[in-house]
């Protein structure tokens, strides 16, 4: 077998194994990608390390892997499930002091896990800012709750970004919950204990109303009614023994005896008519209601129930900030200026334009055929001609400019890297940065899917022996790169991450366009407008590999008839290079990615300008 040249791959395959060996699983599977690392079952996906093996990288991959072995080896997902609570608060926090459980018991058995793992958390802090915060309202609770349980279950300091998060909500955790921290090594080592522990802590920070029931009062309830059926089984036995007693009595008594038979059958009679199950269950129910069934899944699409999802579980909705370092974004937003340094005279000029536009729609209106106010100089034709004819007058208003959020889908396929990606990004920025001059917020989004070809969606199916019609059979990426409320000088670098070698694969158009129609709806603004940019139809290799050709182009058509009937989101395309006419009502197709910058901009004009004569003015300008 031919060696291989990387000088990286000797160390990824001895990490690989030792994780292995530390999770106690030989049928654990490592891999390393680009990706951010997981942990789904017996798979490990680790950071990839590059062939220059720098010390961030080596450390990094190794405290990822050290922590998820502890965590496959002290883990147990039935308790954990058991224990889990409702609320987003309190489940957020719950997980985190588990992860932190898992780390500080490797720390203890195996003390040198806990370095490795400090790399990691370091990593994490650094990625997120956490160094920067300093005010506890901006730090998250649940990720200071985890570090002081690592903290006190270890006695090590944290990384200084870590450290800062711990200490600003340390006294409020401490004081709101010292009686039940003193038992944290009691319940460590123990995964149920620490499970009761850990929610009795959430109570005692104030999100007890999160938890839900309590399983271990239903184990109370269960026994308490196993003990009633015991005493029930001494009665009767006792009962039995009673009658061998009046039986030898009979002889004796034999007329008194049958009267004492006769009433006490009668007594026991009425008491099998009154079953005490049917009193309780009548207590516990109002008249006339029967016990509610669960409710059943929502489908996995509102546009169309027969259209299915083989398993959403490997689906994520990331923020772009968290698929990429920070210096690789500016480090990306570089180039992608750099590419793009030629057009930046003609797509500002565009974006000048559109500007003028809205702003001249919001402090120009006038209001005419009026009987006072300023004379209308353009009506007085019709009085010289007709001396009868009133004056007429106008008068000159505020537009009530309404507030407006504008979603930009973008398509992130493998068919757009190169220079329509390009184009879209740096559209996209100069759009943003423009409407947010005039008031109007943008909302930034990509959509692609995590793998080629199927990924963990795809090795599941495989594993159950190939179900027909599994439906969508990838997993998809979903991708925030701008959120409306978020200004846009704190996401431009966001936007150099379509730049990312690797990012762009295949795409599901349909659940992307209903995910942004679905954040749109969820926004207080007055009007909402949704341009997709896509260069041709949803491709997914796996899914049409074994389904029907038409499966995701039919569940697009869905989707946009579901959008475009409810018309609670202004729906509008541009195709790059396909017609995308055929898919949408409202759409426009550009033929090179140059064109994108102006189409983008009178589209956007058109639906704003409410001026008839305007908007036949841009019609003729798109149809030349």
């Amino acid at each position: 077998m031919k060696q291989s040249d990387n000088p990286a791959d000797p160390f990824k395959k001895a990490l690989a194994e030792a994780t292995k060996v530390m999770a106690d699983d030989p049928d654990l599977t490592v891999s390393y990608s680009v990706d951010p690392p997981s942990l789904v079952n017996d798979t490990v996906r680790l950071p990839q390390v590059s062939r220059r093996m720098s010390r961030d990288e080596v450390m990094l991959a190794r405290g990822t892997a050290d922590a998820y072995a502890l965590r496959h080896k002290f883990h147990d997902e039935a308790t954990h499930n058991r224990y889990v609570p409702r609320g987003t608060m309190a489940r957020d926090i719950y997980e985190a002091m588990e992860t932190a459980r898992c780390e500080a018991m490797g720390a203890r058995v195996m003390p040198g896990t806990a370095g490795n793992i400090d790399a990691k958390v370091a990593d994490e802090a650094a990625r997120k800012g956490y160094a920067q915060i300093t005010q506890a309202s901006d730090a998250p609770l649940a990720v200071a709750a985890g570090y002081l349980v690592r903290h006190l279950a270890t006695g090590r300091p944290l990384p200084p970004g870590a450290q800062n998060v711990m200490e600003l909500w340390r006294g409020f955790i401490e004081e709101q919950a010292a009686p039940t921290l003193e038992n944290l090594d009691e319940a460590l080592s123990d995964q149920r204990a620490f499970a009761r522990f850990a929610r009795q802590v959430i109570d005692d920070l104030g999100y007890g109303d999160q938890l839900g029931e309590d399983p271990d009062a239903a184990d109370d309830d269960q026994e308490d009614e196993g003990q009633s059926e015991e005493d029930e089984d001494d009665a009767e036995s006792s009962g039995q023994e009673n009658q061998e007693d009046d039986e030898q009595d009979a002889d004796a008594a034999p007329e008194q005896s049958q009267d004492q038979q006769q009433d006490a059958a009668q007594a026991q009679l009425s008491m099998d008519d009154s079953d005490p199950s049917d009193d309780a269950e009548a207590a516990e129910l109002p008249d006339g209601e029967a016990p509610m069934e669960p409710p059943a899944p929502a489908p996995p699409s509102e546009a169309d129930p027969h259209y299915q999802v083989f398993h959403a579980e490997f689906d994520e909705e990331i923020r772009a900030e968290d698929l990429a370092e920070p210096a690789e974004l500016e480090r990306l937003r570089a180039y992608l200026d750099q590419q793009l340094e030629p057009l930046k005279g003609s797509v500002s000029r565009l974006a000048n334009k559109l500007q003028r536009r809205l702003q001249a729609q919001q402090n120009r209106s006038w209001e005419f055929d009026l009987e006072e106010g300023t004379l209308d100089a353009g009506r007085l034709a019709r009085v010289v001609a007709n001396p009868t004819t009133p004056l007429s007058f106008k008068t000159e208003r505020d537009t009530e400019f309404r507030d407006t959020v504008v979603t930009l889908l973008l398509d992130n396929s493998g068919s757009m890297r190169g220079r329509p990606i390009s184009i879209a990004a740096i559209c996209a920025d100069v759009l943003a940065r423009t409407l947010e001059r005039c008031q109007v917020k943008v909302e930034i989004l990509g959509f692609t899917t995590r793998a080629w070809k199927g990924g963990q969606s795809r090795e599941k199916w495989l594993a159950e022996g190939r179900p027909q019609q599994p439906g969508r059979l990838n997993d998809l990426r979903h991708i925030i790169y701008k959120r409306a409320d978020a200004p846009w000088r704190r996401a431009r670098p966001n936007l150099g991450l379509m730049m990312k070698e690797g990012l762009l694969k295949e795409n599901v158009d349909g659940e992307a366009l209903e995910w942004a129609h679905r954040r749109m709806v969820g926004r207080p603004e007055a009007r909402k407008i949704l341009m997709v940019i896509s260069d041709g139809a949803p491709v997914d290799d796996s899914t049409l590999s074994v389904n029907p050709a038409n499966y995701l182009e039919k569940h697009l058509r869905d989707v946009i008839a579901m959008v475009e009937k409810r018309k609670a989101v202004e729906l509008i395309a541009i195709g790059i290079g396909h017609d995308v006419t055929r898919y949408y009502g409202k759409a426009v197709t550009i033929t090179d990615v140059e064109q994108l910058a102006g189409a983008m901009t009178e589209q956007l004009a058109s639906l704003f300008d409410r001026d008839p004569r305007g908007k036949a003015r841009l019609k003729g300008i798109r149809n030349a």
